[in-house]
């Protein structure tokens, strides 16, 4: 992904629902738990980690057991102080020190669910950056006389690491959100390792290939694992037993159970916490919400490039803070416009206007005269059946027609519902292009170029064709 990309809007939980769910993520909770425990008594090492003979008390403390509980406590503890919940006050020599609470700590149950949230973001990182760190037996391994670490012995490029992650999380981010993506649905583990790996234009993958899919899967599996405790995601790990059985013979493929292979899926946290990571990469990764303190301009231009669902929803929130007559007229002002973007705010705005109920009459009486949104007034009051609405001319039919199908083509392409209603538009109003081609719209040769294009009956797909090459000229373009 570019950074200039602009991602699909994303709907976020309430910050005061993430910021519970953030509390209750184990890693974090672990973290403060052991801010709250940490006093003068506390001894830590040069690096700020708690000291080996502090390892099995503070295990106690957060009620683990078992081989990996000093682990477990260690790792809690190293969020604890890069996060700030903990400070180290007093460095006796450069073996030891002394650590206290840190004066934000209180924040974690007091503050803002702002505060909160700033913190998972703190711990997320401190997460994120061990993931990209390789086994540590590795670097004991790669340890020279002098006791350094010799990363040219190491089979781990930190720049590529951290990059394969990040495009990872970027990918699961991306099937996450929109209007065709996967949403509540695990993803397979080798389907986002191949999302990185295997190139776009590649056809049958090589077996080098493949064998770079499966090292990338296993990492995953082992960066995944750690990932989990912090609330970004649930995961399901990868079947250890599937290792005994690569060398047996492969079952067939319709009997395989994909979810032995690692599934994820990202939390409404781990949405939250990637949305603010690829904000600050530089994406562009726009937010249901975020229009609703803004005027009618900007949130008809900002859905502009929204999918219908996402649209509709930032619509409904824009509009839940507004009287239904004052709403209707900014809206209706808002529509108005001769550029590429004007038939999309348009059709917004009817979507708009759709909600809203026969209090707004007034705004769209006062419109009917209007070239550009006299038609979208006519059709609002017929459906609610109010009284006295004036036929519109054959020139605002027209020019209501190429507007609409303009939006369309902005807001779905050449889809089949566009095909269908190219069809019905040809079939319907006989010597449609004839009368087309003379609209007074400046989308209009584009639209007609796309209907040629669109029509499936040959002749009629000319017709259209030639009528664009006159609105064209017609238009001077």
């Amino acid at each position: 992904m570019s950074d200039s990309s602009s991602l699909p809007p994303v709907q976020l939980h309430s910050e005061a629902r993430l910021a519970r769910d953030a509390l209750a993520a184990p890693l974090l909770s672990r973290a403060a738990r052991l801010a709250r425990w940490a006093g003068p008594a506390t001894r830590v090492g040069a690096g700020g980690e708690l000291v080996e003979e502090q390892l099995p008390e503070a295990a106690g403390v957060l009620g683990l057991t078992g081989d990996e509980a000093a682990a477990l406590a260690g790792e809690a503890w190293r969020v604890a102080v890069d996060t700030g919940l903990v400070e180290i006050v007093d460095e006796e020599d450069e073996a030891e020190g002394t650590v206290t609470q840190g004066e934000d700590l209180a924040l974690l149950t007091s503050g803002a669910p702002q505060d909160v949230l700033g913190f998972w973001l703190g711990a997320l990182d401190v997460v994120l950056a061990d993931a990209s760190v390789p086994d540590l037996g590795g670097l004991v391994d790669a340890m020279d006389e002098e006791g350094e670490i010799d990363l040219s012995s190491l089979d781990w490029d930190p720049d590529a690491e951290s990059a394969l992650l990040d495009g990872v999380l970027g990918n699961l981010y991306l099937l996450t959100v929109g209007e065709d993506a996967l949403g509540e649905v695990p993803v397979p583990l080798p389907a986002l390792a191949a999302s990185v790996i295997l190139p776009d234009d590649m056809g049958e993958p090589t077996d080098d290939v493949l064998e770079q899919v499966s090292d990338a899967m296993m990492r995953l599996d082992e960066q995944f694992r750690l990932l989990e405790p912090i609330g970004l995601v649930e995961y399901q790990p990868v079947d250890e037993a599937l290792m005994a059985e690569a060398a047996e013979e492969p079952a067939p493929a319709d009997d395989m159970d994909v979810s032995r292979y690692g599934v994820v899926r990202l939390t409404p946290l781990g949405l939250y916490g990637l949305r603010a990571r690829l904000i600050e990469a530089g994406f562009s990764a726009p937010a249901v919400g975020e229009l609703t303190d803004k005027g009618a301009d900007t949130l008809l231009d900002g859905t502009v490039g929204f999918p219908p669902t996402a649209a509709q929803a930032e619509i409904e929130q824009w509009l839940a803070r507004r009287e239904p007559l004052p709403a209707a007229r900014e809206l209706l002002s808002a529509a108005r416009g001769a550029d590429p973007n004007a038939p999309l705010r348009r059709l917004h705005c009817q979507q708009a206007l759709a909600l809203v109920g026969t209090e707004a009459e007034p705004a769209l009486r006062e419109v009917l005269d209007d070239a550009e949104l006299g038609g979208l007034a006519r059709v609002w009051l017929s459906e609610r059946g109010a009284p006295d609405v004036p036929p519109p001319s054959e020139a605002m039919v027209f020019w209501l027609t190429i507007d609409t199908v303009a939006a369309q083509l902005a807001a779905e392409g050449n889809s089949a519902e566009l095909q269908s209603l190219v069809e019905g538009l040809a079939r319907q109003h006989s010597g449609f292009f004839d009368t087309a081609w003379r609209v007074d719209h400046p989308a209009a040769p584009d639209v007609l170029e796309a209907m040629g294009r669109l029509h499936p009956d040959k002749r009629v797909a000319k017709e259209a064709r030639k009528a664009a090459f006159k609105a064209r000229s017609q238009q001077g373009v």
